[in-house]
């Protein structure tokens, strides 16, 4: 006999709010598993057309938006810098060996 999934109910974001809106504590709907996102802000960079060109062909080949391959280099390069500098700090190589002391 096969096992059955308890199927978990979820609210609409409006039903929630309408919850909410009528004093009703709705703390359950939500599980502190994610976290707060700061506001966006708009930002122009200026890029030459060689590196557009580039930009929009990794963009075509992962059929994302330009904009999503942006995002995912400049956080791919801040995380590598992170790492570097910390790895900096600790005394060890990025790749996670220590350093022989001199």
């Amino acid at each position: 006999m096969k096992t059955m999934r308890k199927k978990t109910s979820s609210a609409a974001a409006e039903d929630i709010a309408q919850r909410a809106d009528q004093g009703e504590d709705v703390s359950r709907f939500f599980t502190n598993r994610g976290r707060m996102m700061g506001p966006i802000r708009r930002v122009n960079v200026d890029f030459a057309s060689p590196m557009l060109a580039e930009l929009d062909k990794a963009a075509e080949a992962l059929n994302v938006s330009r904009q999503a391959v942006i995002k995912t280099l400049l956080r791919q390069a801040l995380d590598q810098h992170y790492l570097a500098a910390h790895a900096a700090e600790s005394g060890t190589k990025p790749g996670g060996r220590a350093r022989k002391a001199p």
